[in-house]
């Protein structure tokens, strides 16, 4: 194998774009496939799905969720049935019209969610209100066919959860959806140490066949929105096209009110965009697949020696709860494996060589600073935990600081152009409601109403299309 270094990474400042995707591909987290819009998910970006999937499906399962599993294809007598949601998405959806030479008597679409296949099941499950709340989550990958693809962020197919729930009332649904949104809110800040805001959608940007939308929105490095999970409140419109229907406590038939709420693989884009540096990625340590990397440093004379305690080294913290990997290849120098590990985002390096040992201590290097800390053999436990801690809260604040500097107020569309033409971010405006403002600022910024606050408790001023007074206080931005 060739010895040379870690080849170079495009800066950020020079391409963001091809930045992104080489940090994507030299940090081996996926590669593209032979097929249109498809990408190959490799080991280390797998590990770190597996993380993200593991923390949230915990938490759904502490809010009484069940996983369940449904089909890959829908019959379109069923998909069909709800107008809206197919209309949402017609042109994404591939269908199957054949098994081997013979044609099938009826279309099936490969799925681009499974509101309609899930809401067939719920109809034949549900009898009674003593069968309610229903709660259903599937962990799975979904298929639309999209014209425009970049890895993780927008793919043809992709893995991602679908949690679905039938309730007696409205009130119930809604706080479900909510909920929801909250525990991803939650996951969001507090594990991959990513700050968003939470809000509703517009009615031209909500989910089909929804009545509200429930978004997280997070901002890139590049001052673009991600839409990082979404929680939707269906009210009874799937369950009287799909006819669930429950006895209720009156001894009247009635229609369940629903939610759905997903996230998706972008995730682990959205953790290389906000956190990742011109050396490649970055991790917060709660989700890295590894949290430390021992790389022992020798020549011949102390190999055995410094190999030895390097292992017993990685013992030790694995037995203290750490996830700990120890770089023993030999075909690479250590140089190289510096490089490499700070590529893929390793949070803390554990450099061990023959000095070290006779001072009986460590070098940590942290790699969100760089910095070089010499740490005593019998307190390195302690002091990793610390530090992870550390740099898990750091990343944090780094990226609160960068959205609170990237977030403008704008009155006008002239503003607004003009903060997407010479900055970067997130603007703070009034708007009045009115779906011909909302589409008018779209056309002539480029932006679009990425959510309405929660918590905003500002005025909220004008609207920029029309100057009339502002009915919510929202956020635009240009977004993936």
């Amino acid at each position: 194998m060739s010895n040379k270094f870690v080849e170079a990474i495009t800066p950020r400042e020079e391409n963001f774009s091809r930045w992104y995707t080489d940090v994507v591909l030299k940090a081996q987290l996926a590669d593209y496939a032979p097929i249109r819009g498809c990408i190959v998910v490799r080991p280390p970006g797998f590990a770190i799905w597996e993380a993200i999937q593991s923390g949230l499906d915990r938490r759904f399962k502490e809010t009484g969720v069940e996983n369940a599993y449904f089909p890959l294809l829908i019959p379109e007598s069923i998909f069909t049935r709800e107008a809206e949601h197919i209309e949402g998405f017609a042109p994404e959806v591939p269908w199957v019209t054949h098994a081997g030479t013979e044609e099938l008597p009826e279309r099936l679409a490969i799925r681009p969610s499974s509101e309609t296949i899930i809401g067939t099941m719920f109809a034949r499950w549900i009898q009674s209100y003593r069968d309610l709340p229903m709660l259903v989550n599937q962990w799975c990958s979904v298929l639309r066919w999209e014209k425009a693809t970049h890895p993780f962020l927008r793919t043809s197919e992709f893995l991602w959860q679908e949690g679905h729930t039938c309730h007696e009332t409205e009130e119930e649904a809604r706080e479900r959806a909510v909920q929801m949104l909250h525990i991803y809110r939650e996951f969001l800040e507090d594990v991959l140490a990513i700050p968003v805001i939470s809000g509703v959608k517009s009615d031209r940007e909500k989910f089909a066949g929804a009545v509200d939308t429930y978004t997280v929105e997070a901002m890139m490095q590049d001052g673009r929105a991600l839409q990082a999970g979404t929680s939707h409140y269906l009210g009874d419109g799937f369950a009287r096209v799909l006819d669930i229907q429950f006895l209720g406590r009156k001894g009247e038939l009635e229609y369940v009110h629903q939610s759905s709420w997903g996230v998706s693989h972008r995730l682990i884009g959205a953790l290389i965009m906000v956190h990742g540096d011109d050396r490649g990625l970055v991790l917060p340590p709660r989700v890295a697949p590894n949290q430390g990397v021992i790389v022992p440093i020798y020549r011949d004379d102390s190999r055995d020696r410094v190999l030895g305690e390097a292992r017993a080294l990685r013992e030790e913290l694995a037995e203290a709860g750490f996830r700990i990997h120890l770089d023993e290849r030999e075909e690479y120098t250590p140089g190289w494996k510096f490089n490499e590990w700070e590529m893929r985002g390793v949070p803390i390096r554990i450099e061990l060589g023959p000095r070290d040992l006779d001072s009986d201590q460590v070098m940590l290097i942290r790699r969100d600073t760089g910095e070089k800390e010499p740490v005593a053999r019998d307190a390195l436990a302690d002091r990793t935990t610390d530090l992870l801690e550390e740099i898990q809260s750091g990343l944090y604040r780094r990226a609160l600081a960068f959205r609170k500097e990237n977030t403008y107020a704008a009155s006008s569309v002239e503003e607004i152009i003009e903060i997407m033409g010479r900055k970067r971010g997130f603007v703070e405006a009034g708007w009045c409601g009115n779906d011909a403002c909302e589409v008018e600022i779209k056309e002539k910024t480029g932006t679009t109403i990425r959510c309405i606050p929660f918590d905003s408790t500002e005025d909220p001023g004008v609207c920029p299309a029309c100057g009339e007074s502002g009915e919510y206080r929202v956020i635009f931005a240009r977004a993936y």
